[in-house]
C-alpha cells in the first residue's frame, strides 16, 4: 500500500483552466481536498497505477466519514445554484 495516499481526498488533474481557477482552487481547500502536482505529459503517475477497489475503498471511507449533514447541505446548495442557472436562463452565474 501506499502510505499516506488514502488519508484524504487526493485530486489528480490535467492542469486546464477549469481545474486551476482561483474559484476552483479554493472550493478545493475549502473541501480539504489536497492537490497532486503533476507535470504535463508525464508518464510517472497513471490511473492504472492504483485498483478501483483501492479507490472505491478510499471514496467509500471519505463519503462514510462526512457528517450527516454533509449530503443535505449539498443537495440544498445544488438546488440553489440549478435555480440560479434557470432564472438567468443558462447565462453565466457568479458567485
Amino acid at each position: 500500500k501506499r502510505r499516506g495516499l488514502l488519508s484524504g481526498v487526493v485530486l489528480l488533474h490535467n492542469n486546464a483552466h477549469p481545474h486551476t481557477a482561483a474559484h476552483t482552487a479554493e472550493t478545493l481547500r475549502k473541501l480539504k481536498f489536497d492537490i497532486m502536482a503533476h507535470p504535463p505529459y508525464s508518464p510517472d503517475l497513471a490511473p492504472s497505477d492504483y485498483s478501483d477497489q483501492e479507490v472505491e475503498e478510499a471514496v467509500h471511507a471519505w463519503l462514510a466519514a462526512q457528517p450527516k449533514t454533509f449530503f443535505s447541505e449539498v443537495i440544498r446548495k445544488l438546488v440553489q445554484r440549478w435555480t440560479k442557472c434557470v432564472e438567468k436562463q443558462g447565462d453565466y452565474v457568479d458567485k
